[in-house]
């Protein structure tokens, strides 16, 4: 199917690629990868090298309990933030991988239950985003997933991973009026508060048995 240049739509790429190189093995698997693009005019054919961090599908829940105008958060260490700006204690949105064979539904209701110690209710699919292209193949979606917040566990985390998590709430005023503040936040909990600024009137149709 063409794509509209006009539109801001992503599109296939007339690109030659070569790989992967595995370079590393661990908790992620890295690769690198060679990529010759198309002619670009005068400056004919350009090739890159790129490291490729394979991370794969993952979920993310905008966890609401409607009844109490309450978003269900977590905090949880991040290397990566503590390394980039010394705050590594992230206030985070409940996310994470889509185990192999699993349905997406099915995994983000499985995190909400390790990470934030609670039974997922009505679950309804967002959109879906590629949090960091340049570096990582990682394909998000997110859901805004219902929840009742009553009775909130100290501490979560899937064990088998050594994952630590601190469940706790906001009010979705809180939450909304925090998009105000300019210091750096992880990309999922921005892109979930600003559809939460913009549909909030809608939360009890989508959310409605």
């Amino acid at each position: 199917m063409s794509v509209d240049e006009r539109l801001p739509a992503d599109a296939e790429a007339a690109v030659e690629l070569e790989g992967p190189e595995l370079i590393h093995a661990g908790y992620r698997r890295l690769e690198r990868w060679r990529v010759t693009l198309a002619e670009a005019g005068a400056r004919g054919r350009i090739v890159q090298e790129r490291e490729v961090l394979r991370a794969g599908p993952c979920v993310a829940a905008l966890a609401v309990d409607v009844e109490r105008e309450l978003l269900v958060l977590i905090r949880q260490f991040r290397l990566p933030a503590a390394l980039a700006t010394g705050r590594g204690d992230l206030v985070e949105i409940v996310a994470g991988r889509v185990e192999p064979g699993e349905a997406a539904e099915a995994a983000v209701a499985r995190e909400i239950a390790e990470e934030a110690g609670l039974p997922a209710g009505k679950i309804v699919r967002l959109f879906d985003f590629l949090p960091t292209p340049g570096i990582v193949d990682e394909s998000a979606t997110l859901f805004l997933v219902a929840v009742d917040a009553s009775d909130l566990p100290e501490h979560g985390g899937a064990p088998l991973e050594n994952e630590l998590t601190r469940p706790f709430t906001a009010t979705i005023d809180e939450a909304i009026a925090s998009l105000a503040d300019p210091r750096p936040r992880n990309a999922f909990l921005l892109l979930a508060l600003q559809w939460l600024a913009l549909n909030r009137s809608r939360l009890g149709d989508l959310l409605a048995p």
